[in-house]
This record gives structure tokens, C-alpha cells and sequence, in this order.
């Protein structure tokens, strides 16, 4: 009897891995498609599209601290321009030019400056958690204002340039290689972002985001478990700032501007918190709607961008890809 009931576990755990695997594959899919369909729609606007690959990254990092852990931060755009900073100062300040070390760079600096916010930020609880993220985004702008020799100051860092990917892709005028570069980059952050969340270590972020008191009762340290997180959001976030000073060859302080940390927070509530493809949709949705009504209309696009939000917060609470989500999930329960 045993031995059945071993044997039934084990089906039903390799069913539920197949059944994940395949939930990658149509996601990893969808992005593909999404990316193909936007190439040819806008055709002569990729550089729009690479930013929106740029930020939905940094999206995604704050979904797995704000989504999957339920740290309130406002202040995640400082990950983001470190990532941005230590991929153009590679660049510009050393010559070493090559995208993957930039991105590689990037991900360091991010990654450093996730372990630093997390520090802090996580010494407190609640609303003390979203003034200490806002006094931080003031704290890395105000620095790489001040350290201009290294930064360029409000000026800017300039001087920065991609050499040919593995030497064969150069960066032409028309952003094709850095689109192509941006949707594999995003592919991969994808897939491994997708693993993380759930390995049993995104089981125990979720499990502390509902009761940290419980996670703490059963052994687990909640803090240690928050600051890897952070760590990895900060990596995730470094990817999309080396990829904007990458294809931008630029790097301004609206990079460590609160104005992106709470418009980063906005897209991942419109899409919906603690998931991906939530992170993904809202952040497509957001800068496109963005971009479209400030060319319709310059004086009133604001607005319209304010409707628009205030629509799905009352009318969609779970955001669009997760009110869409759950709507289809009662229809499909109600046909079983």
C-alpha cells in the first residue's frame, strides 16, 4: 500500500513538474511572439521598445520584493541606475566595451546595491519601510550628482559605447541588435526568475510575505531569506539599467529618479503584483498608453494616464493580468 502511494506521489509530482515546464515554455513563448508582433507594428520605434524591455526588468525586480515578499519600497529605481552607472563607467571610464561584461558589470552593481537597500530598508516594517526607501533613492541620486567626475553629474555620463556582440552583432542606427539583444535578456531573466519563485526558497518569500511569524515559529529566518531576494531583485534590476546604458550609450540621473521608482510601482500594480506575466503586461500597457496619448494629445496625456489608473484600481484591484487571471480561473473551476 505504501509502495502505491509512493508511486502516486511520485506521478503526481512529475505530472505537476511536466505541467510547469510547459506553463515556461507557452510564457517564454508569448514573450517571443509579443516581441515579434511589436517589430513590425513599430517598426521605426524600437528604441521604444528596448526601453520597455529596460524598465519591465526593473519591474520584475521590484515584483520579487513588493509581489512574491511583500516589502514596500519606493525607492527600487536606485537598484536600477547602479546597474545603468556601473555598466557605463566600465565603458567610458575603462574601455571595456563589450555588452556582456557591461551587463555583467550591471548585474554586480545592481546586485551590490540591492544588498545595501536591503540592509536598510528592511530594518523597518510598513509605512518606516517606504520612508526609508524614498530617503535612499534621494541619497544614491544625490551621490552620483556629487560624484560627477565618475558620473557626469546632471550632465550625464557620456562617452559610453557597445562593441559587436560576440563580435559579430554591431549596434546599428536603426536598434535592431539592441532589440534583439533586449527581448534575449529579457528570455532569461525570464526563465530564471520563473525557477526562483518556485523553488521551495520562493515558496518561503511568499510564505513570509502572508505570516512572518509562522515562517519564524517553523526555524526559517525571514530577514536572511529577504536580503537574497533583495540581492537577486537588485541583479534583475542591474540587467535593465546596463541594458539601457548599453543602447542609450547614455546615463542620466533619471535613471536614481523616485519619479521612475513610482512609476515602476504603478506598472506593476496595473499588470498585477506577484507575477511575472503581471510585472510583463502592466509595464507594456503602461508605456505604450503613455507613449500613444502624450503624442494624441500633449496638454491633457497626463490625465488620461490618471483615468486610466484610477479605472483599474477600482474596477480591477488584482491588476489587468490578474484580474484576467482570476477570471478565467473561476470560469474554469465553474466547468469542472
Amino acid at each position: 500500500m505504501a509502495a502505491v502511494m509512493n508511486t502516486e506521489a511520485g506521478v503526481s509530482a512529475s505530472a505537476r513538474r511536466h505541467r510547469s515546464l510547459g506553463r515556461d515554455a507557452a510564457g517564454a513563448v508569448a514573450i517571443l511572439v509579443v516581441a515579434v508582433i511589436g517589430y513590425f507594428l513599430f517598426p521605426d520605434n524600437l528604441a521604444l521598445l528596448t526601453r520597455i524591455v529596460a524598465v519591465a526588468l526593473l519591474v520584475l525586480s521590484l515584483d520579487l520584493v513588493t509581489g512574491y515578499c511583500g516589502v514596500a519600497t519606493l525607492g527600487h529605481a536606485a537598484l536600477f541606475g547602479s546597474g545603468a552607472y556601473a555598466a557605463g563607467i566600465l565603458s567610458a571610464h575603462y574601455g571595456i566595451n563589450d555588452p556582456l561584461l557591461m551587463t555583467l558589470a550591471g548585474i554586480a552593481g545592481g546586485a551590490v546595491a540591492g544588498l545595501i537597500s536591503g540592509v536598510i530598508i528592511l530594518r523597518g516594517h510598513g509605512l518606516p519601510q517606504l520612508v526609508l526607501s524614498i530617503a535612499l533613492i534621494h541619497l544614491f541620486h544625490e551621490f552620483a550628482n556629487k560624484a560627477s567626475s565618475w558620473t557626469g553629474g546632471s550632465d550625464g555620463l557620456s562617452g559610453i559605447s557597445a562593441d559587436p556582440i560576440l563580435g559579430y552583432f554591431e549596434f546599428d542606427l536603426y536598434g535592431h541588435t539592441a532589440y534583439v539583444f533586449a527581448i534575449v535578456l529579457l528570455l532569461i531573466v525570464f526563465v530564471l526568475l520563473r525557477l526562483i519563485v518556485r523553488s521551495p526558497f520562493g515558496m518561503l518569500c511568499r510564505g513570509i510575505k502572508e505570516d512572518p511569524l509562522r515562517i519564524k515559529a517553523m526555524g526559517a529566518s525571514p530577514k536572511a531569506a529577504l536580503m537574497k531576494m533583495y540581492v537577486i531583485s537588485g541583479a534583475v534590476a542591474g540587467v535593465g539599467g546596463a541594458l539601457n546604458a548599453i543602447t542609450t550609450q547614455v546615463v542620466g540621473l533619471d535613471s536614481l529618479s523616485f519619479t521612475l521608482s513610482a512609476e515602476s510601482l504603478v506598472m506593476l500594480v496595473l499588470g498585477g503584483t506577484g507575477s511575472l506575466f503581471g510585472g510583463l503586461s502592466g509595464t507594456v500597457i503602461f508605456m505604450l498608453f503613455e507613449d500613444y496619448v502624450s503624442a494624441a494629445n500633449p496638454f491633457h496625456w497626463l490625465t488620461m494616464v490618471g483615468a486610466l489608473l484610477i479605472a483599474v484600481v477600482l474596477f480591477a484591484p488584482k491588476g489587468l493580468y490578474g484580474s484576467a487571471a482570476a477570471f478565467f480561473n473561476r470560469r474554469k473551476e465553474a466547468g469542472q
